[in-house]
């Protein structure tokens, strides 16, 4: 059984993204081979895991999957690791029900995985020992296993740290990592800026690793005795059958749109399709294909760019236009509508959804979303509840009176408050993120739909 533990905090943004980058990079120096796990509906930090540790990241999400889908790809894409590594979500015990349920304890306890708590030690001595103390009684089935000390200023400051958190608990320090801003990566509205808007991201990671082994007690780590779940795997997925025809789908995958989830991806796999990927900012025209894919991103970081690239621009126009199915999802919606305006400046784009797409400066939509299909869904054998999530800065304007919806809004923002996934020729276009579930096998049912207009075109 390889080993394991969860990387929690008392609170976001204590530096779990980071201290997991050197951990996983770390281990993977050691031959090693690391798999790494996220909780939540998170793009950008499963990037840089995925970067640090050399191996694709997994989301777990308590909202839109089952416990039994949680073991499941958490076991399977486990197997032929040595050590696994989950990133918790904001805090501990933080979750959207009060009750709890649905926190980063509770699939900590779910997948029998110790936790290592990193607690932000700015401003704090004597006081770390009630707050550890206090998050071993509130819920005692929980095995906090270590604490990792971040930000810690000096020695003196580490000294006082450690005295008090011995004498009062029974939770062992593996590191005390000094207060640097080599440990700083820029962040975003939505976090962490994507590794690959990063150019010097290897560096970073470098420099990162070399700092974490040098103050994190690695040893100690792999010594864990982590005892994976023994529960019961039940296939949540029997609906879904390999495809008879061999179908292609373009997905644009660049330093714009990077925004998957990759156990999804895997689905299109498994199914038997045969994925393409496409370079928005350099790639002139879209791959021969049946089906076209284009998920999240930064577009408005890259709008010089994106509309310099004009052929590809008319090409993947001209191709939606002539029914090629096609599902877009939030960066990809603004890349499909005639503007972007960031920063005062307006930028032209596709033009096949009649609107213009305006940067706020807050959130527009941010969190889970609830979604039920209109009667006007393109899409086979769509679930009456829609769990997923969107993060968007940006909204539409000047949106066409004409305009089609496959979704109705029950919670969250979408396109206008009220609906969600516009539709226009084949295609499908909506803020929400869907993720491939049991209870939402949206992968098969767009392979589906690009196999039924695959047989009408015949």
């Amino acid at each position: 059984m390889p080993l394991s533990f969860y990387l929690s905090a008392a609170h976001k943004s204590s530096g779990k993204t980071v201290i997991s980058l050197g951990l996983c990079a770390a281990f993977k120096q050691k031959s090693l081979n690391v798999q790494t796990f996220k909780k939540g509906p998170d793009y950008i930090d499963p990037i840089w895991l995925s970067k640090a540790s050399g191996n694709p990241c997994y989301n777990l999400d308590f909202y839109n999957m089952t416990d039994n889908e949680i073991i499941q790809l958490y076991q399977n894409q486990s197997l032929n690791s040595d050590i696994d590594i989950i990133e918790g979500n904001k805090g501990l015990f933080d979750g959207m029900s009060v009750a709890g349920g649905d926190a980063n304890a509770d699939l900590a306890k779910l997948l029998m995985t110790p936790v290592i708590l990193v607690i932000d030690s700015t401003g704090i001595t004597r006081g770390v020992a009630p707050l550890l103390s206090g998050y071993q009684v509130f819920d005692k089935e929980i095995n906090i296993a270590g604490v990792i000390l971040n930000k810690v200023a000096s020695e003196r400051h580490e000294s006082k740290l450690i005295q008090a958190i011995n004498y009062y608990t029974d939770i062992p320090v593996l590191g005390c990592i000094r207060r640097s801003k080599a440990l700083i990566i820029d962040e975003r509205h939505l976090g962490l800026i994507p590794v690959n808007e990063t150019p010097q991201s290897q560096t970073f990671i470098k420099k990162v690793t070399n700092i974490i082994t040098d103050q994190v007690d690695l040893n100690t780590l792999v010594d864990f005795n982590c005892i994976k779940s023994n529960k019961k795997i039940i296939n949540t997925y029997t609906n879904i059958n390999t495809i008879k025809e061999k179908i292609i789908i373009a997905i644009a995958k660049d330093a714009v749109f990077n925004f998957y989830y990759q156990d999804d991806l895997d689905k299109f796999e498994s199914l038997g399709v045969k994925i393409k990927y496409f370079d928005t900012l350099k790639d002139n025209n879209l791959p021969i294909c049946d089906g076209l894919f284009i998920g999240g991103g930064f577009p408005e970081m890259q709008l010089e760019a994106l509309n310099a690239n004009q052929s590809l621009l008319v090409d993947i126009k001209t191709k939606i236009e002539q029914d090629l199915p096609t599902y877009v999802e939030c960066g990809g919606l603004m890349y499909l509508t005639n503007s972007i305006t960031h920063n005062k400046k307006t930028y032209s784009m596709m033009g096949v959804i009649d609107a213009d797409t305006y940067m706020m400066s807050k959130p527009v939509g941010r969190g889970y979303v609830e979604l039920e299909p209109t009667d006007k869904h393109c899409w086979a054998g769509v679930s009456k509840h829609i769990y997923a999530h969107e993060f968007h800065y940006s909204k539409l304007k000047n949106i066409s009176s004409n305009t089609r919806y496959a979704f109705n809004v029950l919670r969250g923002v979408g396109v206008n408050n009220k609906f969600d996934g516009i539709m226009k020729y084949n295609l499908l276009a909506s803020y929400t993120h869907l993720h491939n579930v049991a209870n939402n096998a949206w992968v098969i049912q767009f392979v589906n739909f690009i196999n039924k207009v695959k047989k009408q075109e015949l």
